[in-house]
């Protein structure tokens, strides 16, 4: 199939994955923050809290900006992997390089992210080199964590079976939430009433 031929399949499913991930993140937040009040920008005057930034440093630009680089790094990764294997990568006939597969594609779309977000964010203006430094440790500790990942449907499919396990909430979404949460929650200590902007410590009664 030629790369014209194959663009609009591709497209379709780098935008599965997108949606997928923005699902993760925002569900992820539960998880590190189940008591807190989360920023979400804009979409806070939707829940009755107040805004600060519509969008830069918020939740949602987490949401939005790791999905999209994530999208692509994933199925870049994926693409480089099968190239070099000579074959589809997947984790049951190739585990190593799955799980391989699963960390370059999580830290650089992560470090993507976070260079992208060094150099537009405005509230980063005069410190933009350290924000991308500090931020590119922190995927890195971060991407290391999410290791677990493939592993999750096998865990499915034992504790409900291999239809729940082949299902997208089980294949796809569980593992990526919990991914996003392990992450967030150890590269940069998004735990419960740490690792909150000054808008959730506001609406949280949190001082900062």
């Amino acid at each position: 199939m030629s790369a014209t031929a194959a663009a609009p399949s591709l497209a379709k499913a780098v935008g599965a994955t997108f949606g997928t991930y923005c699902i993760a993140d925002f569900l992820s937040n539960f998880l590190q923050h189940p008591t807190q009040k989360m920023d979400y920008g804009y979409f806070n005057s939707f829940l009755g809290r107040e805004v600060g930034e519509d969008f830069w440093g918020t939740r949602t630009q987490h949401i939005v900006g790791v999905a999209g680089c994530l999208a692509l790094t994933d199925h870049t990764s994926q693409a480089l992997f099968q190239k070099v294997l000579k074959k589809e990568l997947c984790f049951a006939k190739s585990p190593a390089a799955f799980v391989a597969h699963t960390f370059l594609f999580i830290f650089s779309g992560v470090t993507l992210y976070v260079a992208g977000d060094a150099a537009f964010n405005p509230n980063h203006e005069g410190k933009r080199l350290e924000e991308f430094k500090e931020g590119t440790y922190c995927s890195y500790v971060g991407s290391n964590t999410a290791w677990f990942e493939p592993y999750v449907p096998l865990a499915v499919a034992k504790v409900a079976g291999p239809a729940a396990a082949g299902t997208w909430l089980g294949s796809s979404l569980l593992p990526a939430t919990l991914a996003y949460t392990t992450v967030k929650g150890v590269g940069w200590n998004d735990w419960g009433n740490s690792g909150l902007n000054d808008i959730e410590l506001k609406l949280n009664g949190l001082k900062k």
